[in-house]
């Protein structure tokens, strides 16, 4: 027995709870006969006497006791250094772990030694080299044989203990023993004892019985027959025969993993580099006179084979798949896929998805060329007036997406994610010399998109779906996902498409469907198409007024507020809220009448006002100056605001100030939206009144050869202001008290300028200037037709 002594101190707990002192000593640890089992023994440093014998219990957790106090027997406490496990064990690793004798009466001493020295990374390393240095494996196994020939039940369920407790170790060249050849089915024996189980698992006789190795093609190297052995057995000890381990157990299983990684490895490449093995394999997949059963095989091969190689570095499969690739495996798919047996197809998806996840851009390439060489091979058919029934490869796939038996469309969906992933543009290549989206998408438009939408449009003949049972229903959902994926990623193409073959309305079709997600399927569709806000696209829905069936499908739904409503409302009004002219006109005037009603959300009243705005607009398009000089006067005139007021002040005539007519500042004027528009509203009335009896009241006269404006703004108390026309003689210069006499207040030959920036002022065109900044002169001045516009003080300066 090893010595492993250490100088401590031993306290005992008395009955009044106090620590008595017992002395000095010397801790070891070993196995003790009368305990069974290893144990804790303190021997007394004066005379060697036992002082404290205690059995280690491996389900307890032992730690470190910590100094509470002082002696009180002592002066001086020497301080407890806290020293590491390793330091703890240092004089273990001289002499290393000793194991008891493999023998038949000591199993229960190594199961408690091999359980005790797991929660120790020290002591699980000095295990496992003396397990790897004596050999004790094998010689563990022998004890099974025995155990085995005398029904020692309790031997086996101990050896059961050892093994489980070796395999958490995480040796790899413990593992080398326990998986050769000759040891593997021992091990798997050891693990059917478990304790825990009344009657012993049968592992070994699944194995060697009912688990049969198949040789599809044969191996000749029989290193690499005996790897895929290995690998096998590993993998099942590993998911079958081990129990699930613990959260504190599960890292201690990461050299097991790892052990069945690399042996992946080495199969993929023993088989990649027998030339003669692939050759064989795709003759023999392709080859019609290969009966249906080897065939089977023969794919579930490829398929388990192309498992393996996800476990490859990057750089090593790219060179797996090459190698697929220039043995013919996209040909080979594409016969397999044409085959009646669901089983082989199945498989053969599995495969191509493999291929497809790996590297879209060659199964691209591939169904680009095979496209090439149909179209000569019909051309030259043709001429002999023969038809071409072959099938592109993605064809096939759509078809078997469409064609799916099962009821919960399992397969289809696989199949459809797979699609989207080859029409999707962002792993689509872009080089110097061409394109790859432009060429696949032509493409794939061209030869596919056909047999794609067969069966929605088979299905939407009438007003409502033909065929309405949950299978169809799912499969035109699927469908409908991966057109609203092309709406969203591809441009012309599917524009074209939709328009041209009149795609949106035979989706809308499915509104009428008795399953909700159909239709919601649709509506999302339609809504994608809106959200493009693409007027090619809006002009084709007004124009067959496709809003018709989701106005009857949200009056159908009456007052239920479920995700129909919410969806229906939403397309609405983001109409609305992005303001998109040509829809909201269309919806106003077709379906006003069916929508006015509808009052929870403001959505639709929100549509009629906009409707109206635009209308107003159209018929007034001098509005919206007027709106935009007011806007300019709301949010721009604060910062200008003295400036604006000393101006007036100099502009403003002393006859007016005299006559009691306060000058107005903007600062002064009202921001309420209400105020402001209101003589707005009551001018425009006027206007329309006054529109048809105004003429021309500008007379002319001779001041310097200039025209002088022949009439006078009148301004009252109010905020209105009165246009009166005067006679010739009244405005003539040198009149009294005409603006342009020497008498009065303004200079000679000018025009007063007008003492409020709100007056509105009608001339021969009819139009209203409201507010005059000096940075507008820019905008007046641009033609002459505009000069008759422009408000008095304005005009003055223009002609001055």
């Amino acid at each position: 027995m090893t010595d492993t002594r250490r100088r401590v101190k031993v306290y005992t707990l008395n009955e009044d709870r106090q620590w008595d002192d017992r002395g000095t000593g010397h801790v070891s640890s070993g196995y003790v006969e009368r305990l069974k089992g290893m144990s804790l023994l303190v021997r007394a440093e004066s005379d060697g006497s036992l002082l404290l014998e205690s059995k280690i219990n491996p389900n307890t957790a032992y730690q470190k006791q910590q100094v509470q106090g002082k002696d009180p027997s002592v002066d001086i406490t020497q301080d407890l250094v806290d020293e590491s496990e390793e330091e703890r064990f240092d004089d273990m690793s001289s002499p290393g772990l000793e194991l008891p004798s493999c023998e038949l009466s000591r199993l229960e001493e190594i199961a408690e030694l091999v359980a005790s020295s797991l929660p120790s990374p020290l002591r699980r390393e000095k295990l496992a080299l003396a397990l790897e240095n004596e050999g004790y494996i094998k010689k563990l196994l022998e004890l099974f044989h025995v155990c085995e020939d005398l029904e020692n039940i309790e031997g086996l369920h101990h050896l059961y203990e050892i093994i489980k407790g070796i395999f958490l170790l995480n040796r790899t060249a413990l593992f080398e023993v326990m998986f050769s050849e000759e040891c593997i089915m021992d091990v798997i024996g050891c693990l059917e004892y478990d304790p825990a189980l009344s009657q012993p698992r049968k592992h070994r006789e699944f194995l060697t019985k009912t688990a049969k190795f198949k040789e599809v093609i044969p191996i000749s190297d029989p290193e690499l027959k005996q790897k895929i052995h290995q690998t096998y057995r590993v993998q099942y000890i590993q998911d079958m025969v081990l129990p699930t381990p613990s959260v504190f157990e599960e890292n201690m299983l990461s050299t097991l993993h790892s052990f069945i990684f690399f042996n992946k490895v080495e199969i993929v490449g023993m088989l990649q580099e027998d030339e003669k093995f692939l050759t064989d394999l795709f003759a023999q997949l392709t080859d019609e006179a290969t009966d249906e059963e080897k065939r089977q095989e023969l794919v579930n091969f490829l398929k388990e084979f192309c498992a393996f190689s996800q476990t490859l570095q990057p750089q090593n499969r790219d060179a797996f798949f090459k190698t697929l690739s220039n043995m013919g495996i996209l040909p080979a798919l594409e016969v397999i896929l044409g085959m009646d047996d669901t089983q082989v197809r199945s498989a053969a998806t599995d495969i191509f998805s493999y291929l497809v996840e790996y590297n879209p851009s060659m199964v691209r390439e591939f169904v680009m060329q095979e496209a090439q060489q149909n179209d000569d091979v019909s051309k030259k058919l043709t001429e002999q007036k023969i038809t071409n029934k072959d099938i592109l490869l993605i064809n096939l796939i759509i078809e078997h997406m469409i064609c799916d038996t099962d009821p919960e469309l399992g397969g289809a969906v696989q199949l459809m994610g797979l699609l989207r992933t080859l029409v999707d543009p962002e792993n689509m290549l872009a080089t110097a010399n061409k394109t790859e989206k432009t060429e696949f998408l032509g493409f794939f438009y061209k030869h596919c998109m056909h047999v794609l939408t067969a069966p929605l449009l088979a299905n939407t003949t009438e007003d409502k779906p033909s065929k309405d049972d949950f299978q169809t229903a799912q499969l035109l959902a699927l469908v409908l996902e991966l057109l609203t994926f092309c709406v969203e990623h591809h441009t012309y193409h599917i524009k074209n498409y939709i328009i041209n073959k009149d795609i949106l309305r035979r989706v809308l079709v499915l509104m009428a469907s008795k399953h909700a997600f159909l239709a919601l399927c649709a509506l999302r569709f339609k809504r994608k198409i809106i959200g493009l806000k693409d007027e090619f696209y809006n002009r084709y829905i007004m124009k067959s007024f496709l809003f018709e069936p989701v106005v009857k499908a949200f009056l159908n739904n009456g007052s239920r507020y479920n995700l129909m409503n919410s969806a229906i409302i939403e397309m609405f009004e983001f109409i609305r809220v992005e303001d998109i002219k040509s829809l909201t006109a269309h919806v106003i005037e077709n379906y006003w009448k069916a929508l006015e009603d509808v009052d929870y959300v403001q959505t639709f009243k929100g549509l009629k006002l906009r409707f109206e705005q635009q209308r107003e607009r159209q018929d007034n398009p001098k509005l919206d100056s007027m709106r935009s000089i007011l806007r300019n006067h709301r949010y721009r005139r604060d910062a200008r605001t003295l400036e604006d007021e000393e101006e007036m002040w100099f502009n403003t005539d002393e006859d007016d100030m005299e006559d009691g007519e306060a000058v107005v500042s903007p600062s002064d004027k009202t921001k309420n939206d209400d105020d402001i528009m209101d003589p707005i509203s009551k001018f425009m009335e006027r206007k329309k009144l006054k529109e048809s009896e105004e003429k021309e009241v500008l007379l002319k006269t001779n001041l310097s050869g200039r025209q002088s404006p022949s009439f006078k703004l009148s301004l009252s108390s109010g905020t209105k202001t009165n246009l009166t026309s005067q006679s010739p003689a009244a405005n003539l210069p040198g009149s009294p008290g005409s603006p342009g006499s020497p008498g009065s207040p303004g200079s000679p030959g000018s025009v007063p300028k007008s003492t409020s920036q709100t007056a509105a002022i009608t001339t021969k065109g009819g139009l209203v200037g409201l507010v005059d900044y000096p940075d507008d002169d820019e905008d007046d001045d641009e033609d002459e037709d505009k000069e008759d516009t422009l408000p008095l003080s304005k005009k003055a300066k223009f002609e001055s």
